[in-house]
């Protein structure tokens, strides 16, 4: 699950504690692009693009999804979600350095995809490699790792970690750490016996 559905509660909570932080750096990088100060409603616009734009690549994950666990196999569409994880680290984590408030929007759009995913692969893979006995709290490890992530996302926001204006930054491009390391330890693991069953044929791979 860290790298599965953990990675949508990061994500759903990390953005709530460096709001003020990220308002500020919009309204000096509008200041020093265009002479004069961005109206609160054009503030309150971008924030509330940030915020959302989240849901649009969550739906472009969710949709993608499907296609993406039939054709590659629930362990390498689980692993190619962490592509987008780590370019919208990348996208977010840079911003301030590249004075860009549009390298928030996107990483938000990226972060989504991989959250969009992670949602729906992460059931897929755990209930089908689940013996039969276990289905049932296989099921649960997404829900459970969605309320740990979105405990580590306010964790990280409280003042005593990340959450000062000096390291916004890094607590928006935190999302590569768990994407890193089921990039390390997913490959390990088996693929799905049903995939290699129905989608692969492959009998003995199965057993």
């Amino acid at each position: 699950g860290i790298g599965g559905t953990f990675q949508y509660g990061l994500q759903v909570s990390i953005i709530n504690s460096p709001a003020e932080y990220i308002k500020s750096f919009i309204r000096e990088t509008w200041l020093r692009r265009y002479g004069s100060a961005p109206s609160e409603e054009m503030l309150t616009l971008m924030w509330s693009f940030i915020v959302s734009i989240y849901s649009i690549g969550g739906l472009l994950g969710s949709s993608s999804a499907g296609y993406l666990a039939v054709r590659f196999g629930r362990k390498k569409a689980m692993l190619f979600a962490n592509v987008p994880a780590l370019l919208s680290a990348a996208l977010m984590g840079l911003s301030r350095l590249c004075g860009s408030f549009e390298m928030i929007i996107a990483g938000r759009l990226c972060s989504g995809v991989c959250g969009g995913l992670a949602l729906n692969i992460h059931l897929m893979y755990a209930g089908e490699c689940a013996p039969r006995k276990l289905r049932g709290l296989m099921a649960i490890t997404a829900s459970t790792a969605i309320a740990i992530g979105k405990f580590v996302g306010f964790a990280l926001g409280l003042r005593e970690v990340l959450g000062v204006e000096a390291l916004w930054p890094v607590l928006m491009a935190a999302n590569a750490l768990p994407a890193l390391v089921q990039l390390l330890t997913l490959p390990f693991f088996p693929d799905s016996p049903r995939y290699l069953l129905i989608d692969k044929k492959d009998k003995e791979g199965c057993i």
